[in-house]
């Protein structure tokens, strides 16, 4: 091992500050109890040692903030900047930028301190210039910025030159590595952090115990998604690591005072948060050495709580009070948000002046940084991983996924139902892992009976009678963001989701963040190497009917489709056999988010279990076929298949030469987007294969017609094609009646038939069923 390093610095120094950091009389005092307790002598003066590294870096790291966005050319000599070294088109969240690099420098400090590295996740994602720019002066670069970025001029100016570059190459990928929020090649990063608020919603859920991670969160965000204030409810000593939530509570968002602020500011969140079941701890925010002590203390305080049993317990929650912007001009403005200085120093000699004015303010010698960086990156000294590899960067299971055989499983018929067995049956044989499911409502009525009873609702006080238990894996919210979260943060385990259809869609801005970091960094060659996480629909349009319009709803799954289908596949399993190889498919998968559209209701059994092995392995099976078809039927849906099952009957009494076949994964019959997705694509060879070449075909889909023929444009043949579909008809109706409303019946089927074969008169129906499908006759005849 080798030596700790030195370097000479009293007590008085440090509490002096250096730049624009000013140590109050608060943050001085709970750091000098801290180093009563730190040890001997030596050991104090190596702490004090690295309290003013941590200052010299925050200094720095906030003049390369400021930097990103303005500046073209650096200087590293501290001269000051002439008119040509400025950007022409300056950009950057500058404001929240400069506020969060001492808060992330005082993570930095608490890990030297320490001799730990934790895990860090930040909700502001558009913050990054003061992660980015902090990794590439301590060095903690991921491999994309080590090759292009070092600390020197030539260096520097890459590296703001690359900050809002906007340059594409010929793949379609952006040029530079930089990005405007957390991307796959910011060190250490775990979330974009794009969609504001989703960090507070799954933060409580990542760390296992024995880690600890702390969670960068904004003011703005609190009011952005609600949800957060749950955390104590969810926090258990057994199955949850060490949560650090640090609040940058700096009072404005992009034109106004934030709510918070308005309410009463710090002051009135921390008694918020009291009321809550949090512990609140407020520090000054411009210091990182104040954060630094917080997040000493609040893993203290939460290694008290793991040795008692009431919950829910009082976790330690960190408000940083800051001004937006602070330690450049313009702080405290609406304008420090994005662009503090509001002219552009190229082109404005008294925005050039404060520019110039505030760098220097900033500015700190490149050898006296060095020396400090180096008392900071002690990981050699600790034998500590650095930031950048910190426990959830890389989050994959803790023990390989084991399959339990589920061939020759007596099914239920309802295919839910069957889900449930094979869930169930799943999470016994992985007794390592540990389990989120994520219930926004009524897991009984999904038929998901199994599972809650197994696992059962996480509360806090139990009640008796009811599957609920203290340390249940359900998590269970009238919030179907909070509640997706849960299982989508769970990543080194084994999760799963179940939804209302309708409602279902309030998930799709966390579902879309977590694929498109997914998408990130499989194309940067880091992972992911999480289990993917099945989204159940349920209870879903077809058969929700009872419930009125606002339960009838297939948007969900149709943005789905949009998205590429490599990490956001879209199934729709007919039966209970299919619908158990569909999840076993996601399950065998690392880092999708697949939505499954699955009955609740008992459905025929349509497929033996080695058909829809080979339904899903393939996407799509022809049941029935007839030398020379005229026709083919293709069906995507369980009541789909039930209705085009008896079109087809009728078609064989008359004699009428077609096939029949039956979509699960619709998405695979697309014309791929990019290389990526073309790989987890059907060639044209093989769709010919697998869906009987015929002209006149007859579609009948879950969803919205036109959605399925843009997707599966392939299999469109124009004019001889037809589509049927949900039509936006509903009302408190049973299924035929949702069914006949949006002329998706086995009868409105023979009735597209006949037009594609020239036969208007519909000779296959009698003439009441004709009646009755052309909308002048009793619906009942077709029931």
């Amino acid at each position: 091992m080798q030596d700790a390093p030195s370097l000479p610095e009293d007590m008085e120094t440090w509490a002096n500050g250096y730049g624009v950091i000013q140590h109050d009389d608060i943050t001085r005092s709970r750091l000098t109890a801290l180093l009563e307790k730190a040890g001997d002598a030596t050991t104090r003066q190596h702490w004090l040692t690295l309290l003013a590294a941590a200052d010299r870096l925050t200094c720095m790291g906030m003049w390369l903030v400021a930097h990103m966005t303005y500046v073209q050319r650096p200087r590293l000599d501290g001269q000051p900047l002439s008119a040509d070294d400025f950007k022409p088109t300056p950009e950057g969240h500058t404001g929240g930028a400069l506020n969060m690099v001492p808060a992330y420098v005082g993570y930095l400090l608490a890990n030297s301190l320490s001799g730990k590295t934790r895990s860090w996740l930040m909700g502001q994602g558009h913050c990054v210039a003061a992660i980015d720019a902090v990794n590439l002066l301590t060095g903690n670069l991921s491999p994309a910025h080590a090759q292009r970025y070092h600390f020197d001029e030539a260096g520097l100016a890459r590296f703001v030159q690359d900050f809002y570059h906007y340059g594409v190459k010929a793949d379609g990928y952006p040029q530079s590595p930089l990005g405007s929020h957390v991307n796959a090649h910011t060190a250490g990063g775990i979330m974009e952090g794009g969609y504001l608020g989703f960090a507070e919603l799954q933060y409580a859920h990542m760390p296992l115990p024995e880690q600890s991670l702390v969670a960068f969160l904004s003011d703005g965000a609190f009011e952005e998604q609600r949800g957060s204030d749950w955390t104590p409810r969810w926090w258990r000593g057994r199955d949850c690591g060490d949560l650090l939530p640090v609040m940058i509570a700096n009072g404005r968002r992009i034109d106004q005072r934030t709510s918070l602020s308005q309410s009463g500011g710090s002051g009135w969140f921390a008694g918020h948060l009291t009321l809550n079941g949090f512990d609140p701890i407020t520090i000054n925010g411009r210091d990182p050495a104040a954060f630094a002590w917080a997040l000493l203390e609040a893993e203290h305080r939460l290694g008290n709580l793991r040795e008692q049993a009431d919950y829910p317990a009082p976790l330690p929650y960190i408000i940083a009070e800051t001004t937006k912007g602070f330690g450049f001009p313009g702080a405290g403005t609406n304008a420090a948000h994005n662009l503090p200085l509001v002219n552009n120093p190229a082109s404005d000699a008294l925005a050039r002046q404060q520019f110039n004015d505030g760098a220097a303010s900033l500015f700190v010698p490149p050898e006296e940084l060095r020396a400090a960086v180096a008392q900071l990156n002690n990981h050699g000294y600790s034998q500590r991983p650095l930031e950048r590899d910190h426990p959830l960067a890389e989050p994959a299971p803790v023990s390989p996924l084991q399959f339990p055989d589920l061939s020759g499983l007596a099914l239920p018929a309802a295919p839910m139902a069957a889900i449930d067995q094979a869930f169930v049956a799943l999470v016994k044989a992985n007794p390592a892992l540990r389990v989120r499911v994520g219930n926004p409502d009524e897991m009984r009525s999904n038929r998901l009976n199994e599972t809650l009873d197994l696992l059962q609702h996480r509360v806090s006080a139990p009640e008796q009678g009811i599957a609920e238990s203290l340390h249940g894996s359900v998590i269970t919210a009238l919030n179907e963001e909070a509640v997706v979260c849960a299982a989508l943060a769970n990543k080194q385990g084994l999760n799963l989701v179940a939804s209302y259809e309708a409602f279902a869609v309030k998930m799709l801005g966390a579902m879309r963040q977590e694929i498109l970091f997914s998408r990130q960094r499989r194309h940067a060659n880091r992972g992911p190497h999480w289990v993917s996480v099945p989204i159940l629909l349920s209870s879903h349009t077809w058969e929700n009917g009872k419930n009125e319009q606002s339960h009838q709803d297939p948007t969900l799954c149709e943005a789905w489709l949009a998205e590429m289908h490599d990490v956001a596949p879209v199934l729709f399993p007919v039966d209970a056999h299919s619908a158990v190889q569909s999840l076993l498919k996601i399950y065998r998968s690392q880092g999708q988010v697949a939505v499954l559209v699955v009955p609740k209701n008992p459905q025929p059994a349509q497929l033996s279990e080695a058909q829809a092995r080979d339904l899903t392995d393939q996407g799509a099976l022809c049941l029935h076929q007839d030398p020379s078809p005229r026709v083919q039927l293709v069906a995507i849906g369980a009541y789909q298949l039930v209705e085009m099952q008896r079109a087809s009957q009728r078609l064989t009494q008359h004699g009428v030469a077609h096939c029949l076949s039956v979509i699960q994964e619709p998405g695979r019959f697309r014309t791929p987007r990019d290389p990526e997705e073309a790989q987890a694509l059907h060639s044209p060879s093989t769709m010919a294969s697998l869906l009987p070449t015929v002209a006149e075909r007859v579609f009948l889909v879950h969803g919205h017609p036109e959605v399925f023929s843009g997707v599966m444009r392939p299999l469109d043949t124009g004019e001889r094609s037809r589509f049927l579909g949900y039509r936006n008809r509903g009302g408190t109706l049973d299924t035929f009646g949702m069914l006949y409303a949006n002329h998706c019946t086995w009868a409105h089927v023979l009735q597209q038939v006949a037009e594609l074969l020239g036969q208007p008169d519909i000779p296959w129906l009698s003439a009441d069923e004709k009646a009755a499908a052309q909308g002048v006759g009793d619906p009942d005849t077709l029931r």
